[in-house]
């Protein structure tokens, strides 16, 4: 795992042909392969390919050599690891996707690479509760709803281990996968990956996908005053309205404070006098001038 993880291939092919167990898992699930597309380095992978390397084994946290090597970007690896049987669809216990990785990362090639391999673009993150998992959720603050009822399904787990009588085998239960809405396009709008956008767009991405929380793509593009993914989003005519969390893309931009974006969802017609689900106009969230004169310039010059 050693010479997988530091790209040594001369050590890597004299381990295995002394008889190394080519797919070890160490504690976390890691492997050979798993480390070495981690690592980019290609040649080998494709060493550990010719030996019997399998593309099953996942962590404890989900994760896959092909998921690593879309997360760091190395399409090299990506495209080795598809022509040796990679599912682009596995997910991690956290609901992430091949896709879903390379578009937070902002890797367009990757991102080319596994629509082209049939990824699906509009597949939203779909959490899948894990005991060692629920903690960190919470800290990385994944929606408190999926958390608890994470949590509620680990406790009611432990009830049944130890309930006072004994099972022929240990109760199954199958954890149902809980969707936070989450797609690619909303995750690459946020991170400001501009071009991951477009591609996404380009391939049918739903511009107004929401996640639970009712926030779409140009919605948080708008609040981190992410502008050239709003210029992206714009020209696919994303909604401009109240969404489901009741509220606006130009109320999210007044709040975001980046009077470009205000400026550019104007240019697009969004209705300033459109109030959120609160009763409040957009210029009722801001205390700058120069995003006031934008939005109501009648009031500022005296004419109204």
């Amino acid at each position: 795992m050693v010479a997988s993880y530091s790209g040594h291939y001369d050590c890597a092919r004299e381990l295995i042909m002394q008889g190394t167990d080519i797919n070890l898992q160490r504690e976390t699930g890691s492997t050979a392969l798993f480390f070495a597309s981690q690592q980019g380095h290609n040649e080998v992978v494709k060493l550990l390919f010719e030996f019997g390397g399998s593309t099953e084994f996942q962590t404890k946290d989900g994760g896959t050599a092909l998921s690593a090597a879309c997360q760091y970007g190395h399409s090299k690896v990506v495209d080795t690891l598809l022509k040796n049987g990679a599912n682009v669809h596995d997910q991690l216990h956290d609901g992430a996707t091949p896709l879903f990785l390379a578009s937070q990362e902002g890797h367009v090639t990757v991102i080319r690479q596994l629509l082209s391999s049939g990824a699906k673009v509009n597949h939203p993150r779909e959490v899948r509760p894990h005991s060692h998992t629920i903690i960190e959720d919470l800290n990385r603050g994944t929606d408190i709803f999926i958390s608890c009822l994470s949590l509620f399904l680990l406790v009611f787990y432990l009830h049944l281990t130890f309930l006072p009588f004994s099972f022929s085998s240990p109760p199954s239960l199958p954890y149902p996968r809980l969707q936070d809405g989450t797609a690619p396009l909303w995750m690459a709008a946020q991170m400001g990956h501009s071009e991951v956008v477009k591609v996404l767009l380009l391939r049918g991405a739903d511009r107004d996908a929401d996640r639970k929380d009712g926030s779409t793509a140009l919605f948080k593009a708008a609040f981190k005053g992410h502008n050239t993914v709003i210029e992206e989003l714009l020209k696919f005519s994303p909604s401009l309205g109240l969404l489901k969390n009741g509220s606006t893309a130009l109320h999210a931009a007044v709040m975001g404070g980046n009077h470009k974006s205000v400026n550019l969802l104007l240019g697009a017609n969004a209705d300033p006098t459109l109030p959120n689900k609160n009763n409040e106009l957009p210029a009722d969230l801001t205390k700058s001038n120069r995003i006031l004169r934008a939005l109501r310039p009648q009031i500022l010059n005296g004419s109204s």
